[in-house]
């Protein structure tokens, strides 16, 4: 039997006792590698990307590859981290021949003027976006992780580190309570890695699976990262007295295997989270403005001074809070603004708004003044 045959044969048998599985190797994944196992080529999967470079874990054990055959122009193909892949059974360099399609994919708009997006984890099960107690919550920067969460396909969970430093567990439930009004059909749940409150728990959620861990700097995505792993793998920085912020401890995303099972993807700190095409995921984040969206007169309704809208109802009602309201507006606002500059029919959708908006407004003005505009 040819080396070819004898893989191909080898991946459709268990895959829980593949030597990958405990890196999330499935029969879907043998599946999708089939054609590429005829091909000579071992499956892989990438644990950390570094200037054209990466370190992939195969059957073999961890390899260092080259990622020149999958430079593409497109940004969102690159070469990242939870990556499954096909690559050269040997040779020095190995080379990355081709990335598995992906299941999900976590993406943000970059700080370019050209809003290109970038990929921060690829293949994700669970979105674990770390929030510190030790600092006033920002209840708009959960919705945007949460946006960009739902949108990539993985199921968000809001974990609240630092709780021990939260006094009393009425004032915890109470923080619960806030985040979660933020997060519906979200588990919101509160953490300490210095007492270890939680964290078995958070460790049988995502077990099984690839979770990302994202959120600022200062969050305690490391320590909480250790305590997940069992072990220190990942070094920790002391936060600032003064505002709770921390420097980044973490500078590249590494996938690491968790002892409860699953993997876990840590990145760095991240200072900005901008949207990237992420409609479906504003929507789902506020599921309750969309419902009371559909009860609206008109189909068509932009919430601002229509009759019968029925979120302007529920806001003087006092069911739907401004705060959630404004939220949305923003996040939608700016969503149209990144997808506008790839997309040139909503651009002109956008500066056509924009005119009807202004002729409003000036009629609005001169009516004030007493004039009347000639027909």
């Amino acid at each position: 039997m040819s080396n070819a045959s004898f893989h191909t044969s080898s991946l459709s048998s268990t895959t829980a006792q593949h030597p990958l599985a405990a890196h999330g190797w499935d029969q879907g994944w043998a599946d999708a590698f089939s054609p590429y196992a005829e091909q000579g080529l071992v499956p892989g999967r990438v644990v950390r990307v570094d200037r054209g470079q990466c370190d992939v874990i195969t059957p073999d054990g961890l390899v260092r590859a080259d990622t020149e055959f999958v430079v593409p122009r497109d940004p969102m193909k690159v070469v990242c981290t939870g990556d499954w892949c096909a690559v050269d059974r040997a040779g020095d360099p190995r080379y990355v021949r081709t990335l598995l399609p992906r299941r999900t994919a976590f993406v943000r708009s970059t700080s370019s003027k050209r809003s290109e997006g970038q990929i921060l984890a690829a293949n994700v099960d669970h979105a674990i976006i770390a929030v510190s107690l030790a600092v006033e919550l920002d209840l708009g920067r959960i919705e945007r992780f949460l946006a960009l969460a739902w949108e990539s396909g993985a199921q968000p969970l809001v974990v609240l580190t630092k709780a021990d430093l939260v006094p009393d567990a009425t004032g915890l439930s109470y923080l619960v309570e806030d985040v979660e009004t933020a997060a519906p059909g979200v588990q919101v749940l509160p953490v300490s890695s210095a007492t270890g409150d939680g964290v078995d728990v958070l460790g049988a959620i995502v077990g099984g699976g690839t979770s990302v861990l994202l959120g600022v700097s200062g969050a305690g995505k490391s320590t909480l990262a250790n305590a997940l792993l069992g072990e220190q793998v990942m070094e920790v920085q002391a936060t600032r007295d003064a505002d709770g912020k921390g420097r980044h401890t973490t500078t590249t995303r590494n996938l690491l295997v968790m002892p409860s099972g699953g993997v876990l993807i840590d990145t760095p700190g991240l200072r900005g989270v901008g949207l990237w095409d992420a409609e479906t995921g504003v929507g789902q984040v506020f599921s309750e403005i969309e419902e009371f969206a559909a009860e609206c007169r008109f189909h068509d309704c932009a919430h601002e001074a229509e009759p019968g809208c029925a979120v302007l109802a529920a806001l003087d009602d006092g069911v739907l809070p401004v705060r959630r309201l404004e939220s949305y507006r923003k996040l939608l606002r700016e969503n149209q603004r990144i997808v506008a500059k790839t997309d040139a029919r909503m651009r002109a959708e956008i500066r056509k708004d924009w005119k009807a908006k202004g002729a409003e407004g000036r009629a609005a003005m001169e009516a004030k003044r007493g004039k009347v505009r000639k027909p």
